[in-house]
C-alpha cells in the first residue's frame, strides 16, 4: 500500500498560491500593451489601449488580492475561468486596436494560450482555446489583411506548442506523483516506511476526530529476527520481512495502510474500526502468520484506548510487549525460509521511477517541437507561399527539420542514457536556431510566417531543459531572431520587439514552472533514496550509489569495496531501554559512520540495525577495522567485507559474500558479543 499523503490542510493554501501566480502571470499582457502604448503618444488609439489595459490589470490585482476568498470558494472555478475570458477578450481588443494580428501586439493572442496551457487543467484548456482560437479569427478577419497563411500558421503552431506544454505538464505531474509514492515506500518490502506512516497515521487521526468515527492502529514485531538473520543470512530475512508486509495488506482492507516503521517491526492504520472489529481483525492477522514467522501483535483503539496518535502507539506498543511474553515462539524451519524466498522472488518489483525519464521525456519534446514546426513549414510552402519566390527552398529545408526532429524522438531513449548528451543536444538546438532563422530569412525576415521557427521551439525549450543548458540556448534564439529583423526585414522595431520580449516573457515563466517542478522534483527523489531516521541512504539509494561508483570503476576508476556491519545485541536495546534508545543509538552509529569516511564514500541503512559502507578510496580492511573501532564506543559490531572483481561483480554479489563473512566471524566470536550502551 501507498500513502495518500497528510490530509486536506495544506490545499488551501497551495491553492492560493496557484491563484496568486496565474494572477501574476496575467500582468505580463496589458503590461506589454502598457509600455508599448506609452512610447508611442502619436498611435491613434492609444487612449483605447490605456483603458482596455489598466482594466485587465486591475482584473489581476483583485484576483491577487482576493486569493484566498476564491480559494475557499464554491465558485472558485467559475469566477478564475471568468478571469481568463476577460484576459482572453482584453488581449484581442488590445490586437484590434493595435491594427490586428500582423501588428506589433499580434503575438498577445498566441502567447496567451501558451501562458494558459501552464497553469490550465487539459479539459478546460481545450475550452478556453477554442474561445481564443475564435477571438483570434475574430481579430484577423476584422482587423488589417495578413500575410497569407499568417493567421492558419500561428493558429497551429500556438495551438501545438500549448499542447506539447500541457503534455510536458501533465507528464511531470505524473512523475511527480510517483515520486510522491515512491518516497513514501519501504524499498525492501513496498509498505509505507516511516514517514510514509507517520504522515497516513495523522491524516487518518485528524480525519477521525473531525468525523467522530474509531481508528485502529496495529503493531506486528517480528520475534527472534536476529536469531533468524543469524540462523539464514540477512537475505532470507529480508525475504521473510517483505513475506509479512505482504500479508498484512492482503489481511486488511483496500483503504487501510501497512508500514514498515523498524527493522523487524510493522504497523498498521485502520480507518473507522472499533474495538470489536479490531479484534477480530487482529485475530486474523495472527492466524495468517502463526505457523510461518513468529510475529507479537497488539492494537490500540481511538477513542477508546488513547486520544493522541502518541498515546495510541505507546498502548499498541505494550500489548505487543504482552503479546511476546505471553507464549514462546520457534524459529521457522528451512522448509518455511525456503517456501517465503520462493513467494517473495515470483512477487512482481515495486514501484521505481527512473531517474533519467525526465531527460528522455525533454529530448522526445525537443523532437516533436521540430517536427510540429517542420509540418507546418511544410504546409505553409505547399498551401500558402505560392508567390514565394525561395518556396522550394523552404520546403526542403522544413522537411529536412522533419527528418531531425523525427530521429530524436525516435532516440531519445538511447539518448537519455548517453554520457555526452548535453553536448548533443546543445549541437542540435544550435543547429534548429540556423534553419529556423535561415527559413526566416529566405520568407523575407521578421513579420512573416516562418519567423516562428525561431520564436515557437523557445517557451519549450526553457520548460524541459535546465537553467545552464536554457539560457545560452534562448540566448542564442533570441540573437538569431534580432539578426534576422534587423539585416532582413521587420514590418517596424516595435514589430520585432514586442515579438521577441513576448517569446523572451512567456520563456522565463515556462522556465520558472519548470525550476519549480524541478526543485520538487529532487527533494522527492532525495527522500525516496534516503533513510528516514538516520539521514543516510537506504536500500534504494545505496544500490544506486553503488551501480554509479561500479561503472565509474569500470570506466578505469579505483577499486571499490563494500563493508556490512551488524550491530551485535542490537535487540536487546529495544526490548530493554524502548524503542527511542534504539532509534538514538541507530542514530550514532550512522552519524560516526559518515563522519569519518572520505566523501566519494557512502553509508546506508538497510534495514534494522544493519548498515553498509561504500568505500571508493583506501585499504578496505584498515578502513573496516578502523570504523569498528570507532562503534565500539558503544557497541560491538559484526562485520564483513568484499571488494569488486574480486569477491563478485555485482551488489547482490558482494553483499552474499560480506554477508557470509559476518555470519562466519559472529560464529566464531561465540558469546564475546557486548551489549550495546
Amino acid at each position: 500500500m501507498v500513502a495518500t499523503g497528510a490530509g486536506s490542510a495544506p490545499a488551501v493554501p497551495a491553492r492560493v498560491r496557484a491563484i496568486r501566480s496565474g494572477a501574476v502571470r496575467g500582468l505580463g499582457g496589458p503590461g506589454i500593451a502598457i509600455a508599448y502604448a506609452l512610447a508611442n503618444p502619436a498611435h491613434p488609439e492609444r487612449p483605447s489601449m490605456l483603458l482596455v489595459s489598466a482594466a485587465m490589470l486591475v482584473v489581476c490585482a483583485m484576483t491577487w488580492g482576493f486569493a484566498a476568498t476564491l480559494a475557499a470558494s464554491r465558485a472558485e472555478v467559475p469566477l478564475r475561468v471568468a478571469g481568463v475570458l476577460i484576459a482572453i477578450l482584453g488581449a484581442a481588443e488590445l490586437t484590434l486596436l493595435d491594427g490586428g494580428i500582423a501588428g506589433p501586439l499580434g503575438a498577445l493572442l498566441p502567447f496567451s494560450f501558451i501562458f494558459l496551457a501552464l497553469v490550465t487543467p487539459p479539459l478546460a484548456y481545450a475550452a478556453l482555446g477554442v474561445v481564443g482560437a475564435v477571438a483570434y479569427w475574430a481579430v484577423a478577419l476584422l482587423g488589417e489583411p495578413a500575410p497569407p497563411g499568417y493567421a492558419v500558421v500561428y493558429t497551429l503552431a500556438s495551438s501545438g506548442l500549448g499542447y506539447l506544454c500541457v503534455r510536458h505538464a501533465g507528464a511531470l505531474v505524473s512523475l511527480r506523483r510517483r515520486l510522491a509514492k515512491v518516497s513514501a515506500i519501504d524499498p525492501l518490502t513496498q509498505a509505507l516506511n516511516r514517514r510514509g506512516f507517520d504522515e497516513r497515521l495523522e491524516a487518518a487521526f485528524a480525519e477521525a476526530r473531525r468525523s467522530g468515527e474509531s481508528l485502529t492502529v496495529v503493531f506486528a514485531d517480528l520475534d527472534r529476527f536476529k536469531e533468524i538473520n543469524d540462523r539464514y543470512g540477512h537475505q532470507a530475512g529480508d525475504r521473510l520481512l517483505t513475506w509479512i508486509a505482504g500479508r498484512l495488506s492482503q489481511g486488511l482492507r483496500a483503504h487501510d495502510a501497512v508500514g514498515r516503521i523498524g527493522g523487524d517491526e510493522f504497523a498498521a492504520v485502520l480507518s473507522d474500526t472499533g474495538p470489536e472489529a479490531a479484534t477480530v481483525i487482529v485475530q486474523r492477522l495472527r492466524d495468517s502468520l502463526d505457523g510461518v514467522v513468529p510475529v507479537s501483535i497488539g492494537h490500540a483503539c481511538f477513542p477508546y484506548d488513547a486520544t493522541t496518535p502518541a498515546e495510541l502507539r505507546r498502548a499498541a506498543d505494550a500489548r505487543v510487549y504482552a503479546d511476546k511474553t505471553a507464549r514462546d515462539r520457534p524459529l521457522p524451519s528451512p522448509a518455511t525460509v525456503a517456501m517465503v524466498r520462493e513467494t517473495v522472488d515470483q512477487r512482481a518489483p515495486g514501484l521505481r521511477v527512473s531517474h533519467r525519464e525526465r531527460r528522455r521525456r525533454s529530448i522526445a519534446d525537443m523532437g516533436w517541437i521540430a517536427l510540429f514546426d517542420s509540418c507546418i513549414g511544410v504546409l505553409y510552402s505547399a498551401a500558402f507561399a505560392g508567390e514565394e519566390p525561395h518556396r522550394l527552398a523552404i520546403g526542403l529545408l522544413a522537411t529536412a527539420g522533419w527528418v531531425v526532429g523525427a530521429g530524436l524522438i525516435a532516440g531519445a531513449g538511447r539518448l537519455s542514457r548517453a554520457g555526452g548528451v548535453r553536448d548533443i543536444m546543445l549541437a542540435y538546438a544550435v543547429v534548429m536556431a540556423v534553419m529556423g532563422g535561415t527559413l526566416s530569412a529566405l520568407n523575407g525576415g521578421a513579420g512573416t510566417v516562418c519567423e516562428l521557427a525561431i520564436l515557437v521551439p523557445m517557451p519549450l525549450i526553457a520548460l524541459s531543459s535546465p537553467a545552464r543548458v536554457a539560457v545560452p540556448v534562448l540566448g542564442l534564439y533570441a540573437c538569431v531572431y534580432a539578426a534576422v529583423a534587423v539585416t532582413v526585414h521587420a514590418p517596424s522595431g516595435w514589430y520585432g520587439a514586442l515579438h521577441l520580449a513576448g517569446a523572451v516573457a512567456v520563456s522565463i515563466v515556462c522556465g520558472m514552472q519548470g525550476r519549480a517542478a524541478a526543485l520538487q522534483r529532487r527533494r522527492l527523489t532525495e527522500l525516496s533514496r534516503v533513510d528516514v531516521l538516520t539521514g543516510v541512504l537506504n536500500r534504494r539509494g545505496f544500490e544506486e550509489r553503488f551501480a554509479a561508483e561500479s561503472a565509474r570503476a569500470g570506466r578505469g576508476g579505483p577499486a571499490i569495496s563494500l563493508l556490512i556491519y551488524d550491530l551485535d545485541g542490537f535487540k536487546q536495546v529495544n526490548d530493554q531501554q524502548g524503542h527511542a534508545a534504539g532509534d538514538e543509538l541507530l542514530c550514532w552509529v550512522a552519524a560516526t559512520l559518515t563522519a569519518n569516511l572520505e566523501a566519494r564514500d557512502a553509508v546506508g541503512r538497510l534495514g534494522g540495525d544493519e548498515f553498509v559502507v561504500l568505500l571508493t578510496e583506501g585499504e578496505a580492511g584498515a578502513v573496516a577495522e578502523h570504523l569498528r573501532d570507532l562503534l565500539a564506543e558503544r557497541t560491538s559490531a559484526s562485520m564483513g567485507r568484499a571488494t569488486l572483481g574480486l569477491d563478485g561483480d555485482d551488489f547482490d554479489a558482494l553483499y552474499a559474500h560480506a554477508d557470509a563473512q559476518l555470519y562466519a566471524e559472529k560464529a566464531g566470536r561465540g558469546g564475546r558479543r557486548r551489549a550495546p550502551a
